[in-house]
C-alpha cells in the first residue's frame, strides 16, 4: 500500500468529522482558533488510534464489531443532532468547550472514527504500514476539522439559529446514511 492510497483513505475517513466540524462551527457566534484546534486533535486523535487498535485486534473481533458498529454511529450522532435542534428552540446552551460539551467532542470522535477501526482490521490482512498510515489519518483529520471548525464559524456568526438546526439535522441524515449502508450490505 502507497502513500497516495493511505492519503486517500484518510480523505475518506475524515469526512464526516468535517462534515460535523462544519456543522457545529456553524452554530459558534465567532471563529475560534482555540476551539478548532481542541476539536481537531480530539477528530484527529481517535482517527489516528483506531486504525492502530483495529489493526492490533484483527480478525478475531471483526465479526462481533461489524455486527453493530453501525447502530452505534447512529445512535450517538441521531442524538447529538437531536440535542443540537433542541438548543436551537431555546434548550440548554453547551457548556465547557464552549459550543461542545467533552461528553459530545468523546462521543462524536468516537462515533467518526468507528471505521478507521475496520479499516485497521484491513491493514493488518494487507501487511500495511499501521502507523504511518495512523499518524497520516490523524494529521489529515486533525486539518480537516480545524478547517471545518473555522469555516462554519465564519458563516455562523449571521447564520446562528438555521445553521444549528441544519447541522443537527445534517448529524441526524449522517447517522441514517450509515445505518442504511452499513444494513444493506449485511443483507
Amino acid at each position: 500500500m502507497g502513500l497516495w492510497e493511505i492519503f486517500f483513505i484518510a480523505a475518506g475517513l475524515s469526512a464526516d468529522a468535517f462534515a460535523i466540524a462544519l456543522c457545529k462551527g456553524l452554530g459558534m457566534r465567532r471563529r475560534d482558533c482555540r476551539f478548532a484546534a481542541i476539536a481537531g486533535l480530539f477528530f484527529g486523535g481517535s482517527q489516528a488510534l483506531m486504525p492502530l487498535l483495529g489493526w492490533f485486534t484483527g480478525v478475531h473481533f471483526s465479526r462481533f464489531i461489524v455486527s453493530f458498529d453501525h447502530f452505534i454511529v447512529f445512535s450517538l450522532l441521531s442524538f447529538i443532532g437531536a440535542k443540537m435542534i433542541f438548543d436551537a428552540f431555546g434548550g440548554e446552551p453547551a457548556a465547557a468547550f464552549g459550543i461542545y460539551s467533552l461528553k459530545e467532542l468523546v462521543a462524536l470522535s468516537f462515533a467518526t472514527s468507528i471505521d478507521a477501526f475496520t479499516v485497521g482490521m484491513s491493514f493488518a490482512f494487507l501487511r500495511a504500514p499501521v502507523m504511518l498510515a495512523a499518524l497520516i489519518i490523524g494529521a489529515v483529520t486533525f486539518f480537516v476539522s480545524f478547517s471545518g471548525v473555522i469555516l462554519g464559524g465564519v458563516f455562523g456568526a449571521s447564520f446562528k439559529r438555521p445553521a444549528q438546526i441544519a447541522g443537527g439535522a445534517s448529524l441526524i441524515f449522517i447517522g441514517i446514511k450509515i445505518l442504511i449502508e452499513h444494513l444493506s450490505m449485511h443483507l
